[in-house]
């Protein structure tokens, strides 16, 4: 198999390594296949929409996810790197409002599935990152939500400083997610 999957502290969330080939010339890598994933992961859902974001060095974007029209999520960093963060947001689970942070780069080739049902979001740690992802349902904005990043009641422990060591400031954020409502007023999932 050309993918391993392992899962992290919410077992539904899981982190995925493609069989990397590389030599003195770079590498290859197959960065999706459906019937590795499905073989891997257990998930069946297919993907509907790929996209590609570019951010700046200290830019967080989330928490975000769709009440309605929920988005399962296969996450990657092809270039530059990121701290990942994913939080359950299904009010029957027992991990209920708990969250699971992991390094994606372009240096591990790591990947991360995000079920439907949890937030999702980023802060990039290095100069810049290119972020792509696939979605298992199409963007609807009138559905989209965001939990505040910061919520205590969460206690998502975010980087302060890059792979460096040099800090990295107070996080630039659009304004959707500056002004995201703190897990206690959230519209979460059953």
């Amino acid at each position: 198999m050309m993918l391993k999957a392992s899962p992290t502290a919410l077992p539904e969330v899981l982190l995925l390594e493609p069989k990397v080939f590389g030599d003195s010339r770079g590498f290859f890598m197959e960065s999706y296949n459906a019937k590795d994933f499905a073989l891997a992961t257990g998930v069946a859902d297919h993907f509907v929409q790929d996209n590609h974001s570019r951010s700046s060095r200290g830019v967080l974007r989330g928490m975000h996810y769709q009440i309605k029209h929920p988005q399962g999520k296969l996450v990657r960093v092809s270039r530059g790197v990121v701290f990942d963060v994913v939080i359950d947001l299904r009010r029957h689970s027992t991990r209920f409002g708990q969250w699971v942070g992991v390094i994606l780069s372009e240096e591990n080739q790591q990947q991360l599935w995000v079920p439907p049902g949890f937030a999702h979001g980023f802060l990039v740690l290095s100069e810049f990152a290119d972020f792509q992802y696939k979605t298992t349902d199409y963007w609807y904005p009138e559905h989209e939500r965001s939990v505040l990043w910061r919520d205590q009641a969460i206690g998502v422990r975010w980087p302060e400083y890059d792979p460096a060591g040099v800090p990295i400031g107070q996080p630039k954020l659009a304004a959707k997610d500056a002004d995201a409502k703190p897990l206690a007023d959230a519209e979460v999932f059953p």
